[in-house]
């Protein structure tokens, strides 16, 4: 039996950074990773602000305990429902508070800032359901459609990506974003990027991973 004792560390000291940040409140959120067959996540009622990998225990991808004491998050069909859907490796759900309140008001979170490309643009907010039902999940997994994050309408937020350290920085830009949008609506409608302005961002930054390999042998002809 795998006990994953280096990743729960890690998940631990994820959890204590996103409420150092001010993501989630006592054991408001919840944070898992895939290795391969099993899912290392925290336990329920878990406090982040002093969460230790005692408190973190790992199931496999159908929700059975492999190791720990404490049940499972009850969000965790809402994990195991992002992995299957997107084979991804890293979930983190928060009930940070300005992503929380954006969800109150919109339906979608518009793209007001060529940074939210690295969540997918335009973000959805998933229709309320109570909190650990198949129905929150269902509705969540479809938000998140082509996205790394998306909203959760009277709820909170969840990002994913390949690894905990990307799905933790995603979690702080869609905070972020959420700010920045809230701070211009409370002056104005927010102008925000069309569908050619996001393409020609997408365009530059593809161009600067992957320059004309002319260019690296000084040839302009």
């Amino acid at each position: 039996m795998n006990d994953h004792r280096d990743i729960r560390e890690r998940v631990a000291h994820a959890c204590r950074e996103l409420a150092a940040r001010g993501l989630v409140i006592a054991e408001a959120g919840n944070v898992s990773v895939r290795v391969r067959s099993d899912v290392v996540v925290t336990a329920t009622g878990a406090r982040f602000g002093g969460l230790s990998a005692e408190q973190v225990v790992v199931v496999d991808l159908e929700g059975n305990r492999i190791y720990g004491g404490l049940e499972p998050t009850s969000e965790l069909s809402l994990h195991l429902g992002i992995y299957r859907r997107f084979g991804t490796s890293a979930v983190v759900h928060t009930h940070a508070p300005m992503a929380t309140a954006v969800g109150l008001v919109v339906d979608e979170l518009p793209c007001v800032h060529y940074y939210m490309l690295k969540l997918g643009g335009a973000l959805r907010v998933a229709p309320y359901s109570t909190w650990g039902t198949r129905e929150l999940a269902a509705d969540v997994l479809t938000a998140l459609d082509g996205k790394s994050a998306a909203l959760m309408a009277n709820h909170g937020a969840v990002t994913h990506a390949h690894s905990l350290d990307v799905a933790v920085e995603q979690a702080l830009l869609l905070e972020w974003a959420c700010t920045l949008y809230r701070c211009a609506a409370s002056m104005g409608t927010p102008r925000t990027l069309d569908s050619g302005q996001q393409r020609a961002v997408i365009e530059a930054a593809l161009a600067r991973m992957n320059p004309d390999p002319t260019d690296a042998f000084g040839e302009t002809s």
